[in-house]
This record gives C-alpha cells, sequence and structure tokens, in this order.
C-alpha cells in the first residue's frame, strides 16, 4: 500500500484543491520532492506552502501515523529535517527528533479508480499486465521508454563488469575473460562458467598459451571435468597433465560438477563444447581487450570472438564419446549476442573508467547496428504491435520485461504511468 501512496504523492494523483494539514492549515504542493530509494525520508526537498509559508524539506509518508512511532523515526535524526508527513489515516500526533515540536501531517486518499487499476496491475495473469492500453501508447513515449531502459540495462551490465572487476583485482584483461566465459554459458551454465573462470591463475596459465593440450587440461580440471575415470588416451593425457599443472602451481580446488547443467540443452551449448571454444580463443587472441577497444566495427568485433576446437572436440561432444566430425564454430547469432553481453558493455564500462566518450560512443552504434535478438520474449511483445527495429530495441524489452513486468513494479514503468493517470479524465 505504500508504494502506491509514494506513486500518488509523487505524481500528484490526489485532489489538489482543499489541501489542509489535520490542525487545520492549508497546505500547497508546489514540488512533491525527489524520491529517496535508500533509508531515509521517502522524498527529499519537498517544497510545501503551509498557510502561506514556503517550507522545504523532507515528506514522510505511512499508511497511519502511528507508523512513525513502530519505524522508530522520532529516534532518528535523519527524519530531524521532515516538513510533512503525509498518511492515510492520522491516528495519532507525531513530534521530529530531539524535540517535542509536532510535525504537520495531511491526509490523502488515493483515489478508487487509481487503486482499482493498481490491483488490476498485481492481480492479472495476463502478461503484459496492461495489454488493454499498451497499443494506446504514443510513438514518442514508448520511444523514450525505450532508450530509458536501454541505458538502465547497459548501466547495469557495466556495474557488473566493474564488480567483476574489483574480485580480479583492477585486472582488465581478465575482467575480460570472466565476463566472456559467463556470456559463454548462454543462461543457462552461465554462473557456473563465471564461478569456474574465477579460479583459473592467469600468471600460471599464461605460461603455457602456446600448448593447446596445457591449457585444456587447466581449464577442463578447473572445471570439474577431469575427475572420472575413462579408457580415452586424451582424457587420460589431460588428467595426467593437470595433475603436474595443479601441483606445480597450486591450483584453487575444482569447480564442483554437478553445477554443469547438460539436461534439454543442445550438444552444441554442452560445457564441454564451450570451454573447448574458451580454450582455441585464449590461445589465439592474446591481448583481446586492446584488440576489442581497436575494433571499429561491428564484423571486426565479431572476427574477434569467432572460434573453433583443438582436433579432439572436432569429433566429440564429451569425453570418451566421438561423434561426427564438425567445425565448432560460433554462429553469427551466438556472436552477436556475445557482442550484445560482452563487447558492448565492456566497451561503456572500459570508456567509462578511462574517460573515453569514443568507446561509448562506439558501443551504442554496435548495438544500433545488430540486428534484434529473436526470443520468446521479443515474439511476446511483437504480438502488442512493440517491434524492435535493432538490438537497442531488443535489449530495452527486455530490461521491461525482467525488472517491471516479471517484478510487478507497474508503478515504476511509464506504461503503467500511462494507465494508472488516466483517473483524472474518468
Amino acid at each position: 500500500m505504500e508504494q502506491l501512496l509514494h506513486f500518488v504523492w509523487k505524481h500528484r494523483f490526489f485532489p489538489l484543491e482543499g489541501l489542509k494539514t489535520t490542525t487545520g492549515e492549508v497546505v500547497e504542493v508546489v514540488d512533491p520532492g525527489l524520491p529517496n530509494p535508500h533509508a531515509g525520508p521517502d522524498f527529499f526537498n519537498a517544497k510545501l506552502k503551509i498557510d502561506g509559508v514556503l517550507w522545504v524539506g523532507n515528506v514522510e509518508i505511512h499508511e497511519k501515523s502511528s507508523y512513525w512511532y513502530s519505524h522508530a523515526h522520532h529516534l532518528n535524526p535523519a527524519y530531524a529535517n521532515v516538513i510533512m508527513h503525509v498518511v492515510v489515516e492520522a491516528d495519532a500526533e507525531i513530534t521530529r527528533f530531539g524535540s517535542s515540536k509536532k510535525i504537520p501531517q495531511l491526509v490523502i486518499a488515493c483515489p478508487d479508480e487509481v487503486r482499482r487499476k493498481y490491483t488490476l496491475l498485481k492481480r492479472t495473469d495476463t502478461y503484459p499486465a496492461c495489454f488493454s492500453i499498451i497499443r494506446q501508447i504514443p510513438a514518442m513515449t514508448m520511444h523514450a521508454w525505450l532508450t530509458a531502459l536501454q541505458a538502465e540495462r547497459f548501466d547495469q551490465k557495466a556495474n557488473a563488469i566493474n564488480e567483476r572487476l574489483k574480485l580480479c583485482n583492477g585486472n582488465w584483461e581478465q575482467t575480460l575473460f570472466v565476463t566472456l566465459a559467463r556470456n559463454f554459458g548462454f543462461g543457462l551454465n552461465g554462473d557456473a562458467f563465471e564461478a569456474w573462470a574465477r579460479r583459473i591463475n592467469f600468471a600460471a596459465i599464461g605460461k603455457h598459451r602456446d600448448d593447446i593440450l596445457q591449457i585444456e587440461a587447466f581449464f577442463f580440471g578447473l572445471a570439474g571435468l577431469l575427475n572420472n575415470h575413462l579408457d580415452d588416451p586424451y582424457y587420460l593425457a589431460l588428467q595426467k597433465e593437470f595433475r603436474f599443472l595443479s601441483h606445480k602451481f597450486s591450483l584453487q580446488p575444482p569447480l564442483q560438477v554437478e553445477l554443469w547443467k547438460l539436461l534439454r540443452i543442445r550438444p552444441q551449448a554442452f560445457p564441454h563444447t564451450k570451454i573447448a571454444q574458451l580454450a582455441y580463443l585464449y590461445q589465439h587472441q592474446e591481448a583481446l581487450l586492446s584488440k576489442i577497444i581497436e575494433a571499429k566495427d561491428v564484423e571486426t568485433a565479431k572476427s574477434l570472438l569467432q572460434t573453433s576446437t583443438s582436433g579432439y572436440w572436432k569429433t566429440h561432444y564429451l569425453f570418451g564419446k566421438e561423434t561426427v566430425m564438425s567445425e565448432k564454430l560460433l554462429s553469427d547469432k551466438s556472436l552477436s549476442l556475445l557482442l550484445i553481453n560482452t563487447v558492448i558493455p565492456f566497451l561503456l564500462a572500459y570508456g567509462k573508467h578511462k574517460g573515453n566518450n569514443e568507446l561509448c560512443l562506439r558501443a551504442s552504434e554496435f548495438l544500433e547496428e545488430l540486428k534484434p535478438e529473436d526470443n520468446y520474449i521479443i515474439r511476446q511483445w511483437e504480438l502488442f504491435g512493440i517491434h524492435a527495429d535493432n538490438a537497442a530495441d531488443s535489449q530495452a524489452l527486455i530490461q521491461l520485461r525482467k525488472e517491471y513486468c516479471d517484478k510487478r513494479d507497474c508503478l515504476r514503468c511509464r506504461i503503467g504511468y500511462q494507465y494508472l493517470k488516466e483517473w483524472k479524465h474518468s
């Protein structure tokens, strides 16, 4: 309920005429203030006229006045500058921190139509919950919202890269590999790939970069995939090499093999295949970060990520099970996804870190050049007339689905706002 009250206050979805405090003082809402997503009062820097006197300060919102005390705000100095307590039910007088002085209170009611529509948005089983009005949203409104969603999504991706950078002790090249490894998991095995990549001792493996067998011994051994007893010469060679390397470099314990998922995924996406591709890429693309930074177009960037495998994996998807010969190359769709989820956010994060606007601009250009993703989320939006022209649009629509629709966070969505604001005209 309080979340809805915050929305009503922020957008002034309540009658603005005749407002009075519980003690009869006339109130004019000049500016409701800025929402505070952190601890402390709900809105900062509100501007209110109380009996003709302009007050600037913070606003706290509760269903009942007594919540001021049950939440211990009267004991918290962060609430000392509250100029108005906005409530639905005034069941108590309240005082500010360190004083017996009473804080003005304003009773507002959430309009019945807003409450009804909000309840529908929260409870409907149809996706998206705003299906009844989504085709009526003006094109300019939708374009502006998608632009904001795209920026929000890539800020999240860049922030995730910055967090990995801390874990990699500020090593950008290592952070790139960990990010790339995560995205080689293509969703289902993403967490396992990231946990695996963090185990790699890059100082140690760098000394054996010219030997694909030793690289694969490092990679498969740390992935926990060399712990079986197989009558396979290549497997046994990797196993022997990993035991030697593990002792030589005091490597971290291997990943638990149970973390890898093989059920309901195609052989081309098996962890074994992806690790073999990463081993090949690691051997053949030294200083990958600098090459990516120098890539001026999408096709060049894709070519840097294209990879194959060692000879053994051309006839295997799993150890000890020979299959028909096939090159394990990445499809154009896979390369585009790696650009969207690795290269573009990396250019953005690195560009911001270095203060290089050219890299940030290139990240945006790459995104607009790439075709939109083809997945169930994008196809669902198509059913409602929302078309993705490029990867920037598809990423925005994925953000909308995952961060707003799936979480039923309609009050932060501009489509939800359009839906709820119609109470003024009904």
